[in-house]
């Protein structure tokens, strides 16, 4: 028998691993993902029946199913090695009931990270299937389903073909949707602010205008200005109080799943999907030349930002060798999960921290070592010591005007030598030194400058932000992230305009039905303690039918109520103002997956569409009799054509501008820049500044 021991694992790429690990006795084989699931065409479950699922084998998964059966009858025995998780768990489930194993048998085997270390010691305990976390997934699997086939059917009905809702997508949906009510509602406010600069001697600094004879004062117009600048006399202004503070600044705890997307996007620029392949490649393992294919990250999908005590020691080793023991937590501190996170995982790691980025930079391409330059950084840093920072706040007065100046150095870098926490606003921490004042000293104004401004409405959501809101708000999971952004643009509920989502007309209707019919689903508390539900399956605590029928009874009845109660939306067909020219009658505007085009209001006999588009008040820089008009590409990406096309074949990625370069006389067009719009020549001699 060239085998005794028959290992499945879900990937290929990770079955490829581990067998080199193991040795000859085993074998290692991949189910490629799930293979067992509830059917595509009904519901599957039997609600009068405790909830029970109909599970089929999925489609083209048969050849798959034949060669597991055919690899396990010749093996001893046959061990489950699929993720560490819920699905993984609930694909081993399904491996053994297929495979004829005995739920009882010790042939579970779980692993954190593929190294060899970890792979050989989980391999020495091996355990039994935990139902509890099987129940869960079950749970979770059922409820979904329960809501996506209930809910789409009326929705296709009702409103148009091809509709779906979901738990989690349809909470999503309405977080983005209000917050576009509130931008849309959102009325600006005047304010005014006063900016300082000084200097004492030669050295300059910024203060900002605090308040009138030590009380804080707004500035809401410019009345309020002239009252300030009507005491202001001279140039002089006395230090009355120099405050100097010592401020210390802890480093962020390593990644879990939703911290790593969030600073993918803010450093990286990486959607929240390319984000989780790219780990799942860090995760299955990287041929590393003579060393073979080693695993360089943790398990990417969790909520833990525990870390290993052996991690923890090769960290403060690594540290003190290259920065200095001043620099090393010695292990950190103890970090306080949150709430309901699935804490038999670890926070997402480097394998071994002593495969710098740098020495892996020859075996990764371009994004993975991005990424893992970023999981590695970050993890480093969650085992240094804080940085120091000398914080100085400095109050100057004439005559009761007081403005106030603050200042911050860094005295001691300690984490920040490796990694500082992106932000939401794209700002970065800058030092402001101020220069050496003590009370009494008089210094200079140089210029006193009062700003108008308008409070801004709040910003759309990007990925990032949009993930960080559904876990504060603990709706849904690491595992759901990714999918359910996915699932929303896919259906066309939103757009992502300039990387931050905005709803579409479609979207604004699904998602306003169900709030009127289904107020549960679209509830962020109720399902963030479906979600607490869930983890207490998963604990032993909670039975999962239970659970299942204390969220459906209550929602059957909405069912029963929508469908006598919705009227049938009709998404009216705009006319578009001319008629079809190839058979007369009028064109209408229609709403498809990728927003609104024209059609012919006499389908299906004609099928006659054309896109909508729009002139840019240029003319074709190509053939000069047509006009540029913008286009959607097949992936609703905006481009530039000539109305003439085919005759003219113009295309362009960036927008004509409608004038020649003074060098080559070639067109020039607008292409954006970090930082706002340049004006750049199509053969590149020649730019113009960049535009905000």
């Amino acid at each position: 028998m060239a085998y005794k021991y028959l290992v499945i694992v879900e990937s290929p790429a990770k079955a490829k691993t581990i067998e080199k690990y193991l040795g000859r006795n085993y074998k290692v084989v991949a189910s490629v993902g799930h293979i067992r699931d509830l059917p595509k065409s009904k519901m599957g479950i039997d609600v009068e029946n405790d909830y029970e699922p109909h599970y089929i084998s999925i489609r083209g998964k048969g050849d798959v199913i034949k060669s597991l059966r055919s690899a396990a009858k010749k093996a001893e025995k046959v061990y489950l090695a699929s993720d560490p998780d819920r699905e993984g768990e609930a694909i081993a489930w399904h491996l053994a009931f297929l495979l004829g194993l005995d739920l009882k048998d010790k042939n579970r085997v779980v692993f954190n990270e593929i190294t060899k270390d970890a792979v050989k010691a989980a391999f020495k305990e091996p355990r039994t299937i935990d139902v509890d976390l099987v129940d869960a997934q079950q749970a979770r699997r059922i409820l979904d389903r329960l809501v996506g086939y209930s809910l789409s059917p009326i929705l296709w009905r009702k409103v148009k073909k091809g509709l779906s809702a979901g738990r989690v997508q349809s909470v999503a949906l309405k977080i983005i949707i209000d917050r576009e009510k509130e931008i849309r509602d959102f009325v600006p406010e005047e304010y005014w602010s006063i900016d300082g600069n000084f200097k004492k001697a030669t050295k300059k600094f910024k203060a900002n205008f605090w308040g009138l004879d030590g009380k804080k004062k707004k500035l809401p117009n410019a009345e309020s200005i002239k009252e300030v600048t009507d005491r202001l006399s001279g140039k002089d202004f006395q230090v009355t109080k120099v405050e100097k503070k010592e401020r210390k600044r802890n480093p962020a705890a390593p990644f879990t799943t939703s911290s790593l997307q969030q600073e993918a996007a803010r450093k990286l620029n990486f959607r929240t999907r390319k984000t989780m392949m790219v780990a799942q490649q860090l995760y299955e393992g990287i041929a590393l030349g003579k060393q073979g294919t080693v695993g360089l990250i943790t398990y990417m999908r969790t909520d833990s930002t525990r870390i290993a005590d052996t991690a923890k020691g090769e960290a403060a080793e690594f540290i003190e060798t290259t920065y200095g023991s001043e620099f090393s937590a010695h292990g950190g501190k103890k970090r306080a999960n949150a709430q309901g996170a699935q804490d038999a995982h670890e926070a997402v790691r480097p394998t071994s921290v002593m495969r710098t980025p740098e020495a892996m930079e020859k075996f990764l391409d371009k994004d993975q070592l991005k990424l893992y330059r970023l999981i590695w950084s970050r993890f480093v840093a969650s085992q240094m010591t804080p940085a120091i920072l000398d914080t100085m706040k400095v109050t100057l007065d004439q005559n009761g005007v007081i403005f106030i100046a603050n200042g911050s150095k860094i005295k001691f870098k300690g984490f920040m030598q490796v990694y500082v926490e992106g932000r939401d606003d794209g700002k970065e921490d800058k030092e402001n030194i101020l220069p050496e004042l003590v009370e009494g000293d008089v210094v200079q104004s140089v210029s006193i400058e009062p700003k108008q401004h308008f409070t801004q409405p709040p910003a759309r959501y990007s990925e990032a932000t949009l993930i960080k809101t559904l876990e504060e708000n603990g709706v849904g999971r690491p595992s759901t992230y990714a999918p359910t952004l996915e699932t929303i643009q896919r259906r066309y509920y939103v757009k992502l305009t300039q990387k931050r989502f905005e709803p579409t007309e479609l979207g604004e209707i699904v998602n306003s039905l169900i709030e009127e019919f289904f107020p549960q689903i679209v509830d962020m508390h109720f399902t963030a303690e479906m979600e607490n539900s869930l983890d207490s399956i998963e604990a032993g605590k909670e039975e999962w039918v239970k659970v299942v029928d204390q969220f459906y009874r209550p929602f059957e009845k909405e069912l029963t109520t929508a469908e006598e109660s919705i009227e049938k939306i009709q998404i009216k067909d705009e006319p578009a103002g001319f008629d079809c020219d190839l058979c007369g009658h009028p064109m209408v505007i229609k709403l498809g997956r990728y927003g609104k085009f024209y059609a012919c209001s006499n389908f299906p006999d004609c099928r006659n569409t054309k896109p909508i588009v729009k002139e840019i008040g240029v003319e074709c820089p190509v053939c000069h009799q047509g006009q540029v008009v913008e286009r959607k590409s097949k992936k609703n990406r905006l481009f530039y054509g000539c109305t003439r096309y085919p005759e003219c074949d113009f295309t362009s990625w960036d927008k004509p501008v409608g004038r020649n370069c003074p060098k080559c006389d070639n067109y020039l067009v607008e292409k954006k820049v970090k930082g706002g719009k340049q004006v750049v020549c199509i053969k590149g001699d020649y730019e113009e500044n960049v535009q905000k």
